[in-house]
């Protein structure tokens, strides 16, 4: 239904408001309700609907409007209260006017309903609204997963009474957050401008500071990767016209000498020994539906997506109701959904028709979706409403949306099968090879989820003796990479095998990191920067207990506890203020030595002497004035020059000189350390003893 502008946008004599997250949250709730205005008030829209007899206006919030603060200097600090953002942060004076609209709708309501989204934040933000501006004890909770119509009105038929128990827990957990947040920033702070009377805005907090750590233990690792060289052999062959590849199994040449000698072997002798075949069939499952983090780590993998960039491109998409809510880590789909009236609709789409149609005829229209191991109670996996776009969505949306509805569609289909053929080769030395092939007998999900499908490989069935012509021997030097990737996915991905954070917060936590300019992007990379560095090594030697996600996790466990209700607000919170106060104890000890390290990373106060390869301050002075880590290189090279060396059939300095031509897969400080060494006979010397 079209709305109908400034007619009307009086206010009724007598109304309940329902307040929304946002504005176009708060647009799809009205029009879904009945016939409605649209109004604004300070500049911000608000919308007052008629619906079987009753009247209803609808007020957005714009997120959170108001957070813990204190006028309390220095730290520790643990006395706090609740107050409007926009007088606590300059930077949030734009909420101002979504606080007056609030104010002035509501002090006129008889009944006040939480329609935000239905999460603990959701929780907190209109319970936090209702008690400053409104009655919580005329409050009520709508309930939905996504912004379909038929869904909202559903929701405001069943309205609940307010949701305590997450309220609760949202509170516990962004108080717990600023405690943390407020008093290790404050500390760290402090300490740099004792030694360097200057400001320096630095953060640390409970979720934060351990992805930091391990984004610094992920960087080490990367930086200080002395590539091995290894050999992988292919060997075509043919058999009865069928041409297919093999490789060694179970085995590879130890050095490029041994490499040669095989080659030549191989082609002197010009066949293999068939040792036999084995087939196999197995059938594969389809995948669940999404939740947050799959969706996340599907779209880094097939378009490079950041985390936070998929969480906004869904967060989009559920707000023009074309999905369910997206910060979920459910993986199943609850018989309560109409899976057939959604399989439907997408069959009006028409990018999604054929699909759709093809899925209910091979169904019957009897929809059994797989369910996945993970499970949250307030909100199933993400799926499609069903809801046409109203608009053309953009390339990236297109792409985020495809895969949900793809995903969505293949957890009702049948499993695939695919059918193996194993095949065992010998050369006349007894060395082992083998080659598989792949078949897809019956596509099933992999038909509407095409990313997850296999590429066909065709091998011959050989009985055992057969001779097997070789056609072609090749080889390709491949380079060890680092055992570890350090990205915003591999870092989302770890903070959920850990359990800190939530689904909607891990990827803002990530992007806080390279806000505050512990980390930084260079091409596809990340890198964490000095300061980074010293933040993390202060927070590893003086608050070890934040350098590790365990006491993170355990505060995440009661968080939960407290929406269970297990346990109480103020038992979390105490116990945190307890652990908080005995860290800063020990942090004053050796505040002088944090200073000095954060005002040498920043750039305040020189080092004594500086590293030959950057601006660290060096450690030591033999073989040459080097930092901490450009040393730890030097040694790691010296350790693994010999192997190089030995694999490549080379001497040791064109060994090293291999690996400095290596950018891709050679750790930055080990290049750096090598290219010097090229240069530097002090360094040359300490790599190449006699």
């Amino acid at each position: 239904m079209r709305s109908r502008r400034r007619r009307g946008c009086w206010l009724p004599s007598r109304y309940t408001v329902l307040i929304a997250e946002k504005p176009r949250a708060a647009e799809k709730i009205a029009a879904a309700l009945g016939r409605y205005y649209k109004c604004t008030y300070a500049g911000i829209p608000y919308w007052i609907v008629y619906a079987d007899g009753e009247s209803l206006v609808v007020a957005p919030s714009a997120g959170h409007l108001y957070g813990p603060y204190t006028n309390t200097r220095g730290y520790p600090v643990f006395t706090y209260e609740w107050r409007p953002l926009w007088m606590i942060d300059q930077k949030e004076r734009h909420l101002k006017k979504f606080h007056d609209l609030l104010a002035y709708i509501l002090s006129k309501a008889k009944l006040y309903v939480n329609a935000c989204d239905y999460d603990v934040e959701g929780s907190v933000i209109g319970y936090m609204i209702i008690l400053n501006l409104g009655d919580p004890r005329r409050a009520y909770r709508m309930k939905f997963s996504s912004l379909a119509p038929a869904e909202i009105r559903q929701a405001y038929r069943k309205l609940q009474p307010l949701d305590w128990d997450m309220i609760e827990a949202g509170l516990a957990r962004h108080e717990l957050d600023w405690l943390w947040g407020i008093n290790s920033s404050r500390a760290l702070m402090r300490a740099l401008q004792r030694i360097s009377g200057k400001r320096f805005i630095l953060s640390a907090g409970r979720v934060q500071s351990p992805t930091l750590v391990e984004a610094v233990r992920r960087w080490r690792i990367r930086n200080l990767h002395v590539p091995i060289p290894t050999y992988r052999l292919q060997i075509t062959l043919d058999y009865n016209g069928v041409v297919f590849n093999a490789h060694p199994r179970g085995w590879s040449p130890s050095s490029r000498e041994e490499l040669i000698g095989i080659i030549n072997e191989l082609r002197r002798e010009g066949s293999l020994l068939s040792k036999g075949f084995s087939r196999g069939t197995r059938s594969i499952k389809p995948p669940p539906a999404f939740n947050l983090g799959d969706l996340q780590a599907e779209a880094a993998r097939l378009y490079g997506f950041s985390p936070m960039k998929t969480q906004e491109i869904a967060e989009n998409l559920y707000l023009e109701a074309l999905i369910s809510y997206p910060r979920t880590n459910s993986q199943r789909l609850p018989p309560t959904i109409d899976y057939v009236g959604i399989i439907e609709s997408l069959r009006g789409i028409p990018e999604y028709s054929s699909l759709a149609s093809r899925l209910l005829r091979e169904t019957g229209g009897i929809l059994k979706p797989v369910q996945g191991r993970k499970y949250d109670p307030a909100h199933p996996a993400i799926h499609p409403t069903g809801e046409k776009p109203k608009r053309r969505l953009s390339p990236d949306e297109a792409k985020i949306y495809d895969l949900i509805v793809r995903r969505f569609l293949a957890a009702f289909a049948s499993e695939a099968l695919v059918s193996t053929i194993r095949l065992e080769l010998r050369d006349s030395r007894g060395r082992p090879y083998g080659a598989e092939g792949v078949i897809i007998e019956k596509e099933g999900w992999m038909h509407y989820y095409i990313y997850l499908k296999p590429r066909q490989r065709l091998v011959p069935p050989i009985p055992k003796g057969r001779e097997v012509k070789i056609v072609k021997v090749s080889y390709e030097t491949k380079w060890t990479r680092p055992s570890i990737d350090l990205t915003k996915t591999s870092l989302l991905k770890w903070m959920e095998s850990v359990n800190i954070g939530t689904e909607g917060t891990r990827a803002r936590i990530i992007e806080q990191l390279f806000r505050r300019r512990y980390l930084e992007s260079k091409g596809r990379n990340v890198i964490v920067t000095d300061l980074g560095f010293t933040v993390a090594s202060i927070i590893e030697e003086l608050f070890p207990e934040m350098a590790k996600p365990d006491l993170t996790r355990l505060f995440e466990e009661m968080l939960e506890d407290i929406r269970r209700g297990k346990r109480t607000r103020s038992e979390v919170l105490s116990e945190a203020k307890a652990t908080i106060a005995d860290l800063i104890k020990e942090f004053e000890s050796k505040s002088r030595e944090v200073g000095l390290k954060l005002a040498t990373s920043i750039g305040l106060i020189e080092p004594k002497r500086r590293c030959l390869l950057c601006k660290r301050e060096s450690v030591t002075g033999e073989p040459a004035p080097l930092c901490q880590l450009h040393w730890e290189a030097l040694r790691e090279l010296r350790n693994k020059l010999m192997e190089v060396s030995t694999r490549l059939s080379t001497s040791p300095r064109e060994a090293l000189e291999a690996i400095a031509r290596r950018r891709t897969e050679t750790g930055a400080w080990i290049l750096d350390v090598a290219r010097l060494a090229l240069k530097d006979h002090r360094l040359l010397n300490y790599l190449l003893p006699s």
